[in-house]
């Protein structure tokens, strides 16, 4: 049977990929191409019965079909190559933040070289008063700061690093508590730090991590925004 297909293939000019020193897989040698599609399409217009032609509908179906998978075809490679493309990419980005300062959750802080620190919170929902805490290492409170009414989202604050009694706080580091409410109604707060990246890590899957000072390991996903 494969016998006789292969000679009307080869009658009609059409030939099955080489098995010599060229190793094709399975699905290569079962597989033609569109040009062999319409050599097929062309004999088949040549010999059929004038009395009972082939339906011309179902032929542009059937070259239409063809071209749809082999438009596919295309698309997948160009979408592979570009995941390849993204995925060095990624690895370079990735290194690319060592030894920067990026905004992500966390509660532990350090100062500005000129003293004080910014820092965000996020908020789970419309807030009528919004504070933020800042202890010294040994958990004392130094400073409150009060931000008045916040709608849901983020919240920037700035630290300028005194006391409550107006006196310097020291190099720190300190750490962040975040409070807010509605009204009375607690609202939900996620404080963000500004912290040095030391060192990242790139595993098989998943993102990068990345080892910040103060906050531990996270993922670049984590990052709000890069210093």
């Amino acid at each position: 049977m494969a016998t006789s297909f292969d000679s009307t293939l080869a009658n009609l000019g059409i030939g099955r990929p080489s098995t010599g020193t060229q190793v094709k897989t399975a699905a290569q040698a079962d597989t033609l191409s569109q040009n062999d599609f319409l050599k097929l399409l062309t004999a088949q217009l040549k010999n059929q019965d004038p009395t009972d032609p082939v339906d011309a509908t179902q032929q542009l179906t059937q070259l239409a079909q063809f071209s749809s998978v082999a438009g596919i075809s295309e698309i997948n490679s160009t979408l592979k190559a570009i995941q390849d493309k993204l995925a060095g990419g990624s690895t370079s980005d990735a290194l690319s933040y060592v030894g920067r300062t990026v905004l992500a959750p966390g509660d532990t802080a350090f100062p500005r070289r000129d003293g004080g620190l910014t820092g965000a919170i996020e908020l789970a929902g419309d807030a009528s008063d919004v504070r933020v805490s800042i202890a010294g290492p040994n958990g004392a409170i130094l400073k409150t700061l009060s931000l008045g009414e916040q709608a849901e989202g983020t919240v920037n604050f700035d630290w300028d690093g005194t006391t409550n009694n107006g006196e310097a706080a020291g190099p720190g580091p300190f750490k962040i508590t975040t409070t807010a409410n509605n009204k009375g109604a607690g609202i939900g707060t996620t404080p963000l730090v500004w912290a040095p990246v030391s060192s990242v890590s790139i595993p098989a899957k998943g993102a990068p991590i990345l080892s910040v000072t103060g906050v531990g390991q996270i993922p670049t996903t984590q990052v709000r925004q890069i210093g």
